[in-house]
């Protein structure tokens, strides 16, 4: 429930009154099943976490850049569907039962894909943060509105100014999917290149 009303609330819904209140409740009750907000934002993020969906016995078979690839993916997705839960995760490293069965099974994959233990943790890392980075990019019907006009303002610059900015003009802005798509490509084929 927690995570519904953050969906729609955002994480100032989180303090445990406003939260009693929302679930027409009181403090105690929920101090019953939470030590306090950390535990609970703990509980909520462990929550969002448990909605990826992936399968470990696929990711075993399709090699590391692939899984990481598919995980990287699904994260992002889920990330964007609750948008407001993920920018709790600027607030700590996730470390519930989801969240740590996650990163068991793509560090494990790295490490069999022939990864040293400082490189399978160093690309674990970027890999999460740059799904986070992207996930929490504006991408509602009123951003994509902004996304136009910024467009239809970059075909209006002084070409002699600014040539290069006429010359990417007709490909700007570019998708926030299609950038993350493209930027998780360059970040595997270097880390494929790190990893030799």
């Amino acid at each position: 429930m927690a995570l519904l009303i953050l969906d729609e609330h955002g994480a100032d819904a989180l303090s445990m009154r406003t939260l009693a209140q929302r679930l027409d409740s009181s403090t105690a009750t929920l101090y019953r099943h939470f030590a306090g907000r950390p535990d609970l934002i703990a509980q909520v993020i462990d929550r969002m976490f448990g909605k990826i969906d992936v399968d470990p016995g696929e990711l075993g078979t399709v090699g590391w850049s692939q899984a990481c690839r598919q995980v990287a993916h699904q994260m992002f997705d889920v990330l964007r569907r609750h948008g407001n839960v993920a920018h709790l995760l600027v607030e700590q490293v996730p470390v519930g039962p989801n969240a740590m069965v996650l990163r068991e099974r793509l560090v494990a994959i790295l490490l069999d894909g022939g990864f040293p233990p400082p490189l399978a943790a160093r690309s674990y890392a970027t890999v999460a943060r740059f799904v986070l980075a992207f996930a929490l990019q504006p991408g509602d019907p009123g951003a994509l509105e902004g996304d136009r006009a910024a467009s239809v303002s970059l075909h209006t610059v002084d070409p002699a100014r600014f040539p290069a900015t006429t010359a990417v003009a007709d490909w700007m802005p570019v998708p926030v999917e299609e950038e993350f798509a493209f930027g998780l490509d360059l970040l595997l084929r270097g880390l494929a290149t790190e990893s030799r």
